[in-house]
């Protein structure tokens, strides 16, 4: 990681370090018995800038997005249009299928996300709604190539209410994506879906202390068939389960957080079983799917969590999940 971000080691190097790496992601995916995986995201520069690595027409001095712990990021803007994507999702995809023994799920970002990268004063003739083409693609290429569904990351849904409390940004965040998910059919959209959670990068968050309740009546206006929720890091996860049993349409199923990637400590199977019929209270189980709360390294520089850690997490998801299955069949 260090040789890369200095420029000391040749690409062609770095790529097989790269396969190697998802060649192992895979293997330790599947052997805790997961029957979803995915190449654990080890080729992308970050969940979020993958789309434009390399791309020429950009400045460094874009919106910069503060963690509770003081470090911040900072995103580039693009300075001149039209805009391609540089790499598009399908391409992990297609390598982690190669490898991989069981059906794989691909992370895609959302429009939105993407929008952030547009200047404030515009493009002439390059106009911010132009993201949607692109976004389309990345989403179609994954289907096509066989993916077991698609998740759009959407962790700016949660900080778009602190940069704007008034819930305009938000809305015009949803409305942008629907105008990408409107593009499928509705059978195509039982297999997207839609990630949220209040960031997780080096163990810190950027939108923990914003209140679920702003975020989740629009967050189920997303034309999508599934929901992917941070829970397990909430202070009353009971109560957002509450709200999205209320908000939660027929069509639609919740895959709830039962693992914090940001808490050192590896949770049981019994908590995490615990969480699973926590929220079958409130969400019918044949609705009901687990995930883990965030990436555990969003961005390529995060060596915040062990390897150790997040697969002995994802093995407890997967028994607790068991768990909690054979007692609501009972």
């Amino acid at each position: 990681m260090q040789a890369a971000a200095d420029g000391r080691i040749a690409t062609s190097e770095l790529d097989a370090l790269f396969e190697k790496a998802v060649r192992s992601t895979i293997a330790e995916l599947e052997a805790t018995g997961s029957p979803v995986i995915t190449d654990g995201e080890q080729r992308k520069p970050s969940f979020a800038t993958y789309p434009i690595h390399g791309l020429e027409t950009l400045s460094g001095d874009g919106v910069v997005i503060p963690f509770a712990d003081g470090h911040t990021r900072q995103l580039p803007v693009i300075t001149a249009g039209p805009f391609r994507y540089q790499t598009h999702a399908d391409s992990y995809l297609r390598a982690a299928q190669r490898v991989a023994t069981r059906p794989v799920k691909q992370a895609v970002i959302s429009a939105s996300a993407l929008s952030l990268l547009y200047p404030a004063d515009g493009i002439d003739g390059y106009p911010r709604d132009a993201f949607v083409d692109e976004a389309e693609a990345d989403i179609r290429g994954c289907l096509e190539a066989g993916a077991y569904n698609v998740q759009i990351d959407f962790t700016e849904g949660r900080l778009s209410l602190k940069l704007d409390p008034s819930g305009g940004l938000l809305r015009s965040f949803v409305d942008l994506n629907n105008s990408v998910l409107d593009r499928f059919s509705a059978d195509e959209r039982k297999r997207i879906g839609v990630h949220t959670c209040p960031g997780g990068d080096q163990d810190s968050t950027h939108s923990a202390d914003v209140d679920y309740a702003g975020l989740l009546p629009l967050l189920f206006e997303l034309h999508a068939g599934a929901f992917y929720i941070e829970l397990a890091g909430e202070q009353d996860p009971e109560a957002v389960l509450e709200t999205v049993g209320a908000l939660l349409r027929p069509d639609q199923r919740v895959f709830a957080g039962v693992t914090d990637p940001i808490d050192p400590e590896v949770e049981t199977p019994e908590q995490v079983r615990d969480r699973v019929l926590l929220a079958a209270n409130h969400i019918p189980p044949a609705q009901l799917g687990t995930t883990d709360d965030c990436g555990f390294s969003p961005f390529a520089d995060d060596g915040s969590t062990a390897r150790e850690t997040a697969f002995a997490k994802i093995r407890a998801r997967v028994q607790g999940t068991e768990l909690a299955a054979e007692q609501l069949a009972a």
